[in-house]
């Protein structure tokens, strides 16, 4: 069974279903908190894990996939509602909430108007609730998403599942189990020619 870790928020439909389609392999799929996200690799629980960096990379391969833009989450009746998107300059003198391994907490203070919070885009819309907003925060850094695997431990089930995150179509899949169709036999030309209407292949016969 190939086992794939995952912070919330990072989506991976896509890339499981491509594998399903493939291989006929069972696949384990495991959400983990931020704070678990490399230790389940660490410990064997998970072949590959989606992760947010930055992380330890002691023995692991990573490949960056993708950056995640951050939001401003704050009550509903906050002046930022009005907003259409905010600076850091805007958060001068808001009582910053800090978000922990689970970022429903951050998000249950900012409802009860304690503060404001910045988190990843996804992880914001996964916990979106109608006594909050969302409004992105366009000059601070993102968060980069990447997949990591053990670098000693590299199988062929990990360079195919790799291979499929990184967009290699099955017909360049070099992983097993990927079975190409046989190319088809094509008609010699000689065959698909007819007699010349001059030179009938058999005689008339004659009355």
């Amino acid at each position: 069974m190939f086992r794939i870790a995952f912070v919330p928020g990072v989506t991976i439909t896509k890339w499981t279903r491509a594998w399903e389609e493939r291989r006929r392999d069972p696949l384990q799929v495991l959400p983990t908190l931020p704070s678990d996200q490399v230790a389940v690799v660490h410990r064997g629980e998970a072949d590959v894990a989606f992760v947010r960096l930055p992380i330890d990379r002691d023995g692991l391969s990573v490949i960056r996939l993708y950056t995640e833009s951050p939001v401003v989450i704050a009550t509903k009746d906050h002046a930022f509602e009005a907003a259409g998107e905010l600076t850091t300059a805007d958060l001068d003198g808001e009582n910053m909430i800090q978000v922990g391994d689970d970022p429903k907490d951050a998000i249950e203070l900012v409802a009860a108007n304690v503060g404001v919070a910045v988190l990843p885009q996804s992880v914001a819309r996964l916990h979106a609730r109608k006594d909050v907003i969302a409004r992105p925060l366009t000059d601070a850094p993102g968060t980069d998403i990447a997949i990591v695997w053990l670098a000693d431990a590299e199988t062929p089930d990990i360079e195919e599942f790799v291979g499929i995150v990184r967009g290699r179509t099955v017909r360049s899949s070099r992983g097993p189990g990927v079975a190409l169709p046989a190319p088809q036999k094509t008609k010699s030309a000689n065959a698909s020619k007819r007699p010349s209407p001059k030179h009938p292949s058999r005689r008339r016969r004659s009355r």
